[in-house]
């Protein structure tokens, strides 16, 4: 686990950091200097919400789940040996909560991952008009609930690859499933949300799901109470 002893004083959590990467605030964190910790969420926060929401498909728990793997995360720092990427591995820890939540609500009894062959911040103001921000803001929606009518492993696979842009075999490792796997879920996805993707929603596939400042204070500021008390 983390040293317990917690040394806050000397880390800012914004500025100075944000150009820190994430290995030296993961050393720093477990060396005590427990306020790095922060850094590290704000960096990763959209990340983790757009996964999360990814497997359970809905908000309500969303928030909740992030809190628990940024908590098991922080607990289990020192393990971090960094033979993969920090994002990497913070990924991995919160789809395991995601699907923790998801077996205690559904009573789901294997995660669906299984290998097929086996079986930010707000984006700023440009200018626009109120008419160009409604249908901006209507499409986005039309894309969240298309998303959420895929599959599980489908829906996730297409979060990962296409929305927050990680590679084939970055998603293979997060999911631990093959590439192959990963490049067919994807390809599944990406069809049943063709006309979706070609006639509708436009650039505004990068907008979805974002995880607003607002939000992500309060899930930091929980995070931390949590740490530090």
């Amino acid at each position: 686990m983390v040293r317990e002893s917690v040394h806050t004083e000397g880390a800012p959590p914004g500025g100075a950091l944000a150009s820190e990467p994430d290995e030296s605030l993961v050393r720093r964190v477990v060396a005590g200097e427990t306020a790095c910790f922060e850094a590290l969420m704000r960096r990763h926060n959209e990340r983790v919400y757009r996964t999360v929401r990814a497997v359970l498909g809905e908000d309500a728990d969303a928030e909740d789940v992030m809190q628990q793997a940024y908590v098991a995360a922080y607990q289990h720092l020192d393990r971090f040996e960094g033979r993969s990427r920090f994002s990497t591995w913070l990924t991995r820890i919160a789809i395991n909560e995601a699907y923790a939540r998801l077996r205690k609500r559904q009573r789901v009894e294997a995660a669906p991952w299984e290998d097929e062959t086996t079986m930010a911040d707000e984006p700023a103001a440009a200018g626009p008009t109120p008419e160009q921000i409604a249908a901006r803001v209507e499409i986005q929606g039309l894309l969240e609930r298309a998303v959420d009518t895929l599959s599980i492993s489908n829906r996730t696979v297409f979060v990962l690859r296409s929305i927050e842009g990680l590679s084939t075999a970055e998603t293979a490792e997060v999911l631990k499933i093959s590439e192959e796997a990963v490049k067919t879920r994807l390809h599944r996805a990406n069809e049943a949300l063709r006309l979706w993707l070609e006639e509708q929603v436009g650039g505004a596939v990068k907008d979805a799901f974002h995880f607003y400042r607002p939000r992500c204070d309060a899930v930091v500021s929980h995070v931390m109470a949590r740490l530090i008390h």
